[in-house]
């Protein structure tokens, strides 16, 4: 996907060195061209125009024949010229390992819409398959479409590889990561909010607080269970074992109905809101009351979440934030400024009616 920013150029004009003189009379030397290049390189010209443009049905070797070519000739396409003029390519690369989540792609939309704003477009690579293998290769076909910087958007443990490194020759924010890394990161802060509502269900006067946590590869989900744990830790109450999913309101609702099924089970604290939902479905088939019997906090705070039944108390997190903060920190590098290696965007909770004490002090 690529999303255009604001670009108010016509067609009269021109990069330096194309397009007729001021005389009406072309006497500019001309650049090199595709056919140049692919003489040069012993292709076709189809085949550089694919390189040029980042496409990837073109073979390794023949890729960096083609590039070598273009380096020795100073080709530049796709009107690369006016970029070396002002030393910018006015795009941003975006790559993400996980589309189908909704925070995801609230950020993805927070990060094309401060993009357009400032007047670059984004190119878009999705990884569903982040192996160590393939990263690299995502980070080569951004180069190829000459950007400016990149935005990662991490939502595994990725980093933790030894085999994992970020290139240095681009400017680099990674967005739901951890800190002490050796790079630029932006995240809400997980732990906080997990804290915060795993605080409120005990202050309630329930004995203990079940969760439902998100999968455990997951950045986001190993902060949230994290504090939730030492919360609970602090207040000198043993944790119950985590159970996980995925993410999903079937996961919740699965989890749901085991919890459910426990009548010592007062209080659970779900790590995302479609998990809650689901879980709160799973309560409602067995029969015990939301919040009497049982209360539930959810996080992320959907649109939605209001509408639920009972309203989900819930940890509010805002992608829009996270999302324009990681572009702004990229423009502060690409400008040559400095900025901050660990960035948090707070959260705060949202108490409704999916919360009370419990119908038996202390249960």
């Amino acid at each position: 996907m690529t999303t255009q920013g604001n670009d108010k150029s016509t067609a009269k004009n021109f990069p330096a060195g194309e397009g007729p003189s001021a005389s009406g009379t072309s006497h500019a030397k001309r650049g090199p061209s595709i056919a140049d290049v692919a003489r040069a390189a012993g292709v076709s010209a189809q085949t550089v125009s694919r390189v040029s443009n980042g496409h990837s049905n073109v073979e390794d070797g023949t890729r960096i024949k083609v590039q070598d070519a273009m380096r020795r000739l100073g080709y530049r396409p796709n009107g690369a010229a006016r970029a070396l003029k002002s030393g910018q390519f006015k795009s941003i690369g975006v790559i993400m390992f996980t589309l189908s989540s909704h925070g995801n792609m609230k950020t993805l939309d927070a990060i094309a819409r401060a993009a357009s704003d400032s007047g670059y477009s984004i190119s878009l690579i999705p990884m569903p398959d982040p192996a160590s293998s393939k990263f690299p290769a995502a980070y080569n076909r951004l180069r190829e479409q000459q950007v400016d910087g990149v935005i990662i958007v991490f939502d595994a443990h990725l980093t933790d590889r030894a085999d994992i490194i970020l290139p240095e020759d681009l400017p680099t924010v990674v967005i739901d990561s951890k800190p002490d890394r050796g790079y630029i990161m932006v995240d809400t802060d997980q732990g906080g909010g997990a804290q915060q509502a795993t605080e409120h269900l005990l202050s309630l006067g329930h004995a203990n607080v079940w969760h439902i946590g998100g999968p455990r590869a997951s950045f986001s989900a190993s902060h949230r269970a994290d504090a939730w744990r030492r919360t609970l830790n602090t207040a000198g109450v043993t944790p119950p074992e985590v159970i996980y999913g995925d993410w999903s309101t079937e996961s919740g609702y699965q989890a749901g109905l085991e919890l459910g099924s426990r009548p010592e089970v007062t209080a659970i604290f779900a790590a995302n809101d479609h998990m809650a939902l689901g879980a709160m479905r799973a309560l409602h088939e067995l029969g015990r009351k939301i919040p009497r019997d049982v209360s539930v906090v959810g996080f992320d705070d959907l649109d939605e979440a209001s509408s639920f039944w009972p309203p989900l108390s819930t940890v509010h997190q805002s992608f829009r934030t996270v999302g324009r903060l990681g572009l702004e920190l990229l423009l502060t590098q690409i400008a040559g400024g400095q900025a901050p290696d660990s960035n948090w965007v707070p959260t705060r909770l949202v108490v409704r009616e999916s919360t009370s004490a419990p119908s038996t002090p202390g249960g």
